[in-house]
């Protein structure tokens, strides 16, 4: 198999516009959670979201214009606006490289839902009924966003959308490294994106009993491995990986953050919204990926957990943990940096993929901050990264994230 390599990263999320500011967030434990002001959230018990504070279409030229901003989703801006980032810092020459050669799959959960609800809205409450916007479809469908990241560069190459809810985007990563070992492409813009914080995104994941209910302390409130938690906090925002095959990058020049070299999918079956209480199938996600990327537990220096801040979802992933590391799970630094930018959903897996790269590159494990209280069904031997950063160096990073569904992935990322 060829191997991939990550030569871009790009990015905006609740704690930065840029890799740069979401990083330098990250390192400082600041919570992206605020109470929400685009809608009237007096019929739902949550009340917050982490959001992209002051966000403006109209603030990135660079990435869309006016005409464009107003024909597309903010779920398809997000994603625009990352992949800007991550094209510029791959350093692609456009006019020298084969355009044929590049394609995009960028992955959302549950794509334009809030141009979808303004125009059923809209429908329902003026007087003239008549008509839909012609925009209407193409705003809203999952795949649009990798189209026009594909149009506004002239990437020809392979190009769709993935969507397995909260597992998405590392779908979408490991969905595109397939792409460059099987030889159909060089190159491949990949990540996801979303922008669920709507009224029946809320609506919904409250009717479900997903979100934590704390408005009172709603900067703290997501808080995975503690005692207190009482479901996620809702994010928004994406993240853009350019994934490339390591002899096409090593010819041009090309920096390499870290290589990709092990996948592991797996499904629950078992229940639509729980995961198996056990963790056997997120564990058969991480032994899967182990496997394919020669490596042991004892090889691995970080885990970015999907830690969610639910009750039976973070004690599962604890329990996989220890089930398939053993001893070497006291060994390992784990984090969930969703206590920081909550939970991105479609985005998570790219967005904390940035976070594994900035361990491997920097030697910081980001915080899982808010913890305060022990759950005695929680082993507190494991170095779980509580409230303050830790600098270790990083050489292997494994990345979880698990989906409504039971759709678990795990990718493992190296440093070459």
């Amino acid at each position: 198999m060829k191997r991939v390599v990550i030569t871009g990263i790009g990015t905006i999320n609740p704690l930065g516009r840029n890799v740069a500011e979401y990083f330098r967030n990250l390192d400082a434990g600041v919570s992206g959670a605020r109470m929400i002001t685009r809608f009237d959230t007096s019929p739902f018990k949550t009340k917050f979201a982490c959001q992209i504070p002051d966000y403006d279409p109209e603030g990135f030229p660079e990435a869309f214009d006016r005409k464009e901003a107003r024909r597309t989703d903010p779920f398809t801006q997000y994603a625009m606006i990352a992949a800007h980032e991550a094209v510029l810092d791959s350093g692609i020459d456009l006019e020298t490289t084969d355009l044929r050669r590049i394609g995009v799959v960028v992955g959302s959960g549950v794509g334009g839902i809030n141009t979808y609800t303004d125009e059923i809205r809209d429908f329902y409450t003026q007087p003239d009924r008549s008509r839909f916007s012609p925009f209407l479809v193409p705003k809203f469908i999952t795949n649009i966003a990798s189209g026009h990241i594909a149009i506004r560069y002239g990437f020809r190459g392979p190009n769709f959308g993935v969507s397995s809810a909260c597992a998405t985007s590392a779908h979408a990563i490991l969905t595109a490294s397939s792409q460059i070992q099987l030889g159909r492409a060089d190159i491949m813009i990949s990540g996801g994106t979303e922008a669920p914080v709507s009224i029946p995104g809320i609506g919904g994941f409250n009717a479900a009993h997903a979100l934590s209910t704390n408005n009172e302390e709603y900067q703290t409130a997501s808080r995975p491995f503690d005692a207190t938690r009482d479901g996620f906090v809702m994010g928004e925002g994406s993240a853009v990986l350019v994934v490339e095959e390591y002899e096409h990058a090593r010819r041009r020049g090309a920096h390499m953050y870290a290589e990709i070299v092990g996948f592991g999918m797996t499904c629950d079956a078992w229940h639509i919204t729980a995961p198996r209480e056990d963790g056997q199938s997120a564990g058969d996600a991480m032994e899967l990926a182990l496997r394919e990327a020669g490596l042991r537990p004892a090889d691995v220096d970080y885990i970015n957990a999907h830690g969610t801040s639910t009750p039976l979802g973070d004690l599962a992933e604890i329990r996989a943990i220890l089930r398939v590391f053993g001893e070497d799970a006291y060994k390992v630094n784990i984090s969930s940096t969703k206590s920081m930018t909550g939970h991105m959903m479609g985005a998570a897996g790219a967005v904390e993929a940035l976070a594994c790269i900035h361990a491997i590159q920097d030697g910081v494990i980001p915080p899982t901050v808010h913890f305060k209280n022990e759950d005695p069904q929680i082993d507190y031997r494991l170095n779980l990264t509580l409230n303050e950063r830790q600098e270790r160096r990083v050489r292997v990073a494994l990345s979880n994230n698990f989906g409504f569904g039971g759709q678990n992935a795990s990718l493992i990322f190296r440093a070459i």
